[in-house]
């Protein structure tokens, strides 16, 4: 089960955590988000990043270009797209040979048919509790609707998730799920990661 710890911001703390060795690691290009990485990202905040962390840029509904410009700049591993991104936008990436992984918000009136139409223009999909912020409101959502997901695309699951309800996730219930993304129930009260916290998350994790 692969990890993914989104939403990192500080320089010193995406080292602390980069030392964890979780296998993704997320940036916020998204200025209305509280964990935006800010105008003055450079590439000294993950250049010294172990190399086989897969390092992922996220956007919301960002022009594409700028996106483009962005994963070439820095040299993300992935790009995350978590607004309402059409299949076509999608393509414009895959076809730049970036790797993409799409997001769908889900409620209890989410229909899996929405995501069948870009299967073949994504890397992977995320499954993330439906807010009004687009991600890290701490929320979960039945997990059990992830049963009507029928597709043979690899997903991760995020919203909510933390060290304290992974182990109410049936695994084996959702053949598809290869990672869980972790963000804003492993923070202080500063958006910072908290350390202990991720460490005892990734041995829980590694050991099952």
């Amino acid at each position: 089960m692969k990890i993914k710890i989104c939403g990192m911001k500080f320089p010193k703390n995406i080292l602390e955590v980069g030392a964890l060795q979780p296998d993704y690691m997320g940036f916020i290009f998204y200025p209305k988000s509280k964990r935006y990485v800010g105008e003055d990202f450079s590439s000294k905040s993950i250049e010294k990043l172990p190399e086989n962390i897969k390092k992922v840029a996220v956007f919301v509904n960002e022009d594409v270009n700028r996106i483009i410009a962005i994963q070439k700049q820095f040299s993300f591993d992935f790009v995350q797209l978590h607004g309402n991104e059409s299949v076509a936008e999608c393509e414009i990436l895959k076809e730049n040979n970036i790797n993409v992984i799409k997001v769908f918000s889900v409620d209890p009136y989410f229909n899996f048919n929405e995501v069948v139409a870009y299967e073949k223009v994504c890397d992977y999909f995320l499954f993330d509790t439906k807010t009004p912020k687009f991600g890290g409101s701490g929320k979960t959502f039945d997990w059990e609707l992830l049963e009507n997901y029928t597709l043979s695309k690899p997903f991760f699951l995020s919203g909510g998730l933390s060290i304290h309800n992974i182990g109410k996730i049936k695994f084996k219930d959702y053949p598809m799920l290869v990672g869980l993304d972790f963000n804003s129930r492993l923070e202080d009260t500063n958006t910072k990661k908290i350390t202990e916290e991720v460490s005892e998350l990734i041995e829980k994790i590694r050991r099952r």
